[in-house]
């Protein structure tokens, strides 16, 4: 028989027993119900591996039941306290004399059964798999009180979990608070009454569009210069198209800045490679949509191309650019980062756009605007949709208008968000470690409870 690692199968309390979960809880299959049955009145509940499916007007059961998802959702407890219909992606145990289902609620979440799952194709829990586990069970007479327990202390867990992550709503909603005031020029009203004297931004723009042409130029020197043709004087440089100028963003930007689109402050807007990639660690890793997490980098669940890939080097990261996602769901569609260099070489897919802009421009400020509401709401406004994925292209993308201020002032704002921001994070990492904190205790309360630790001789013990 299979052991169980929730719990300890020595020194336990006088009247526990070790069975068999095909002894201590037998498994009866559900019954297919068809999804034009499960009709929307009625008054008993239909179970499926997921949770709640629909409402029957006739039960399975005649009492009170625990469904165990079979197919799908593998290994998923759900107790109805009234009869119902478990339909056959799932096992139910039907409550009679003997079985106190709480208490068998909580051993078999405690034991994550989805742990057996052993299929190649759909997810399935085997019956002989399920039935050979072996656990420890209480007395009746005291089952009650171990839940009653398992109860009391993981309410106060709860409590804690309920705070945990309301202070991580509120970090949320501070960090969005960050980015709208940054990008609005509220964190530097006072740095421009102390700088009167800073050189206004259409001017800066000036420069940039210059930058922009005189590159361009130099692009097409090299194209003709690689065809082995000679520019003929002058014209050539009529083909030249200025960029479109910008629209408005739904504000007022502080005296002394001025508005740019995307396509009118880059250089190269560029989509990623399609190449496919391994998991396998070695060669050059490629960032996907997955490694853009709240505005920044993650380098976790990395892919990697080959160091010969053919699309090398067009397709590397530069310090500064930045990483725009074109396609996901809709309310993740256009999360950005900025990559630092690091690591090196790095690349990026398809999934992504790399905006690389000219001089005087800061990447961080446009990936600021671009995770604000105010860049929420332009993806919002010209997002496409197609099967269940939202898509913003590049051409769109380059239509963005968004905020310039002078270059002093883009790296004053820089420098207070990301004194703002790091504390952010830092305090949402640790709500993070405290949450995972949490389900371990639970874990343990579980352990300490079905080896009959939490009821010792009738006194309780606490984590």
């Amino acid at each position: 028989m299979n052991r169980n690692d929730l719990q300890d199968f020595e020194n336990l309390p006088q009247g526990w027993e070790v069975k068999s979960l095909g002894e201590a809880l037998p498994l009866s299959y559900g019954k297919g119900l068809k999804k034009t049955n499960r009709i929307k009145t009625g008054k008993f509940a239909v179970y499926g591996s997921s949770g709640l499916v629909g409402i029957h007007s006739i039960s399975l059961t005649n009492k009170p039941a625990l469904i165990i998802g079979r197919k799908g959702s593998v290994g998923e407890i759900y107790f109805s306290p009234r009869p119902c219909w478990p339909i056959d992606t799932t096992y139910y145990v039907e409550e009679k004399n003997g079985l106190y289902l709480p208490f068998f609620l909580y051993l078999l979440k405690g034991l994550r059964l989805g742990r057996f799952d052993k299929s190649t194709a759909i997810p399935g829990l085997s019956r002989d798999d399920y039935n050979s586990i072996k656990v420890v069970v209480a007395p009746l007479s005291i089952q009650k009180q171990v839940v009653g327990e398992i109860e009391k202390q993981f309410s106060r867990l709860d409590e804690a979990v309920t705070s945990l992550k309301r202070a991580k709503a509120n970090l949320k909603r501070y960090k969005a608070a960050i980015l709208k005031a940054a990008v609005e020029g509220r964190l530097t009203e006072q740095w421009r009454k102390e700088h009167p004297d800073v050189e206004p931004a259409e001017k800066l723009l000036q420069r940039i569009l210059a930058e922009r042409r005189t590159k361009w130029e130099q692009a097409e020197l090299a194209k003709m210069k690689g065809k082995g043709k000679k520019p003929e004087e002058g014209d050539w440089r009529k083909k030249y198209q200025e960029p479109t100028l910008p629209g408005t963003i739904g504000f007022e930007v502080p005296g002394g800045w001025t508005l740019g689109t995307i396509k009118q402050l880059s250089r190269k807007v560029q989509y990623g490679t399609s190449s496919k990639a391994i998991k396998e660690p070695g060669g050059v890793p490629i960032l996907r949509m997955g490694n853009i997490v709240e505005g920044e980098l993650s380098f976790d669940d990395l892919k990697y191309l080959p160091d010969d890939h053919l699309e090398f080097p067009e397709i590397l990261l530069e310090p500064g650019d930045l990483l725009f996602n074109r396609t996901n769901s809709p309310e993740l569609v256009g999360k950005s980062a900025v990559f630092d260099g690091v690591p090196k070489p790095c690349s990026f897919a398809s999934y992504l756009i790399r905006i690389q802009f000219l001089s005087g421009v800061e990447p961080k400020l446009i990936s600021y605007f671009l995770n604000s509401v105010h860049g929420r709401q332009w993806i919002k406004s010209v997002v496409s949709q197609q099967v269940g994925q939202a898509n913003v292209n590049g051409t769109k993308l380059q239509s963005l208008s968004v905020p310039l201020p002078p270059l002093p002032e883009q790296k004053e704002i820089i420098s207070i968000a990301e004194s703002r921001l790091s504390i952010v994070y830092r305090l949402e990492r640790e709500v993070e470690i405290n949450l995972r904190r949490s389900e371990r205790l639970r874990q343990s309360i579980l352990k300490k409870a079905f080896s009959g630790q939490l009821l010792r001789n009738g006194v309780h013990s606490t984590i």
